[in-house]
């Protein structure tokens, strides 16, 4: 029986040629980052947000700041993935679903932010962390996702992290992770690159 999940995963290749004729609509938008959202977060805190660049002078603005990478303004869409700072103080908003939905306990939500706020509370680099961590979740998801409905897509590591953050209007409580290119492929990508063996990287102990 065929797997679409393991299809995904085995399957996924980045994708730097895109057909720029070939658009994605807002729904289909909507649905991947709805399925990105599906990763998991610490605390289930959910710090991230998704800014979907599609339009033609949104498009041309980013790809000023991410060293005149032409696949930013072919491919269908570029995501910016953005990390929020991780904040104990926004528990008891996110948790609150899950306590409604009756199977949290509110106490529980009490001991998390208990736990978040000793390891967030005036530690600026595990807030920085865990927003990049959450957004590095999301993006992954969010890739396998294009991936299983047919598109390309690349992470991309290359832009100006500050001119991104003032360009598209971040709070200061967010950062710009990595970008997401998500198209239709043309012709000419590479294969999917060979990958160091199991036996060199695992241990197990």
């Amino acid at each position: 029986m065929k797997n679409a999940i393991l299809d995904a995963i085995e399957n996924r290749r980045t994708t730097n040629k895109y057909d720029s004729s070939r658009d994605i609509d807002d729904a289909q938008i909507n649905e991947l980052v709805r399925l990105a959202t599906r990763a998991p977060t610490a605390f289930h805190l959910q710090n991230w947000r998704f800014i979907a660049v599609k339009t033609p002078q949104a498009k041309a603005r980013l790809r000023g700041l991410a060293f005149d990478q032409p696949k930013v303004t072919e491919a269908a869409v570029t995501f910016i993935v953005v990390g929020q700072l991780a904040s104990h103080l926004l528990m008891a908003e996110r948790l609150a679903s899950s306590v409604a939905a009756g199977f949290m306990p509110t106490e529980v939500v009490t001991g998390w932010e208990g736990a978040g706020k000793a390891l967030y509370f005036e530690q600026p680099q595990r807030q920085r962390d865990e927003a990049v961590r959450t957004a590095t979740f999301g993006a992954g998801q969010l890739m396998f996702a294009a991936q299983a409905q047919g598109l390309g897509s690349s992470p991309m590591i290359g832009f100006d992290a500050a001119g991104v953050a003032s360009e598209f209007g971040l709070a200061s409580d967010e950062v710009p992770v990595v970008l997401v290119t998500v198209g239709y492929a043309a012709e000419g990508n590479w294969p999917q690159k060979p990958r160091r063996s199991v036996t060199e990287l695992l241990s197990v102990v």
